[in-house]
């Protein structure tokens, strides 16, 4: 994705992406092989590559879109490649891990289900799947202005559940994150990135109050899964 606001991988993590770096254990990082499907401005890849990963591919659709992770992160064991959710440039059976953070919902309408089989090809048998996404919730859904005006997708935790099982993966974590904060910080994120083309207005206290939703077993604002492959 367009790296509007020209962020970096060095940057403070807050709420969302802060939360995505600690649902990822230790153990499904160090000494694997990860794939990173969508990985914008490489902010996991800078975290995954401090835990001791082996490899870690990272994937957009297009050179512009990978030019922020290219030209800051400098390692060997990080690789970065153009390609999409539905046909993953890698073999089969070649990753421990695969990550995809807010991705499903701008692939093509009715193509999750090739989105799952590209990711249960390029995963190693007992390997895992991480993946977050807007949830079908009626706060989440109808105060996202680009649900009225693209038709931006958020999903059920059945949807996804369901998504899992018919592609061999199985889900193992659920939840469901982010409150009345982090509705107002993607109302604030929208209006400051699209009119604004500058960062979230008064980000030092919203990050402080988002980050402190997250830390509550409960929310509608997004819904995060954990799958295994059989």
């Amino acid at each position: 994705m367009k790296n509007i606001l020209h962020q970096k991988p060095t940057d403070e993590l807050n709420a969302r992406l802060k939360f995505s770096t600690k649902f990822v254990k230790d153990s499904n990082i160090k000494n694997k092989k990860v794939l990173d499907i969508g990985c914008g401005f490489g902010w996991f890849e800078l975290n995954v590559l401090s835990r001791g990963v082996k490899e870690i591919a990272g994937i957009e659709i297009s050179l512009e879109d990978l030019k922020t992770a290219k030209n800051n992160i400098e390692d060997k064991r990080a690789i970065f490649k153009v390609g999409g959710a539905l046909k993953l440039p890698f073999k089969d059976n070649y990753f421990d891990m695969v990550v995809a953070w807010e991705v499903i919902e701008h692939i093509p309408k009715n193509t999750e289900d090739q989105m799952f089989k590209e990711v249960n090809r390029v995963l190693k048998k007992n390997g895992v799947f991480y993946l977050s996404t807007p949830y079908d919730s009626f706060w989440s859904k109808y105060f996202d202005p680009a649900w009225w005006l693209i038709s931006h997708r958020h999903y059920s935790k059945e949807n996804l559940i369901s998504l899992g099982r018919i592609n061999n993966l199985v889900p193992k974590e659920i939840y469901i994150k982010g409150k009345y904060w982090s509705l107002i910080g993607l109302l604030n994120m929208y209006f400051s990135k699209w009119f604004l083309r500058r960062g979230p207005l008064f980000s030092n206290y919203s990050d402080k109050k988002e980050d402190q939703e997250y830390k509550i077993n409960s929310g509608f604002m997004g819904v995060f899964l954990k799958y295994e492959k059989k």
